[in-house]
């Protein structure tokens, strides 16, 4: 796992084996964060992570100095890489060791951004988007992004925006405007 950008950039993490993840390509990892860095002041945001794995995508954030970055995974190995790597690296992310449908159902905090990287055989891949907007968990201007493969179809949902493929990897983006 490499960290592209920010205070971290070009820093590679070993990853155990073993661990149940997917990560997102380089590839695909870094035209997503080209995106976002037109879009969004990466040091004034709270962002999400949901089904984070190691979570390379939240020290990513971290990295480029979010305000706050929660990760949110049910694998108990993943979660305590992602705090190891975290406490080396000197970055804040915050883990929580959940469910990420029961973490939903909670409800909470309104985040800037939020990031969903779910199994992409998982069959209730719209049931994120919907328990997110019915809780109210984006903020008014916020971003969601779910990772999903070709066969996943999400574009009908509320506040679609816009489908960005790479590859294997589909980025569907969401807002609230």
């Amino acid at each position: 796992m490499r960290i592209i950008g920010g205070i971290h950039k070009g820093r590679v993490l070993k990853v155990p084996l073993g661990l149940p993840l997917r990560p997102t390509t380089d590839f695909a990892k870094e035209a997503l964060f080209n995106i976002l860095a037109n879009k969004i002041d990466f040091e004034s945001i709270r962002v999400l992570d949901l089904f984070s794995g190691t979570g390379h995508i939240s020290l990513e954030f971290a990295s480029r100095g979010a305000k706050e970055v929660v990760s949110v995974d049910k694998n108990f190995k993943c979660i305590g890489y992602l705090k190891a790597a975290a406490r080396e690296l000197n970055l804040k992310v915050n883990t929580v060791k959940y469910d990420v449908f029961t973490f939903l159902n909670n409800g909470g905090t309104n985040f800037d951004l939020i990031f969903a990287d779910p199994p992409y055989d998982l069959e209730g891949i719209p049931d994120i988007h919907q328990k997110i907007y019915e809780k109210k968990i984006l903020s008014p201007e916020g971003l969601l992004i779910i990772e999903h493969g070709s066969r996943t179809k999400l574009d009908h949902l509320e506040g679609f925006i816009e489908l960005r493929k790479y590859g294997n990897v589909n980025f569907s983006f969401f807002g609230n405007s």
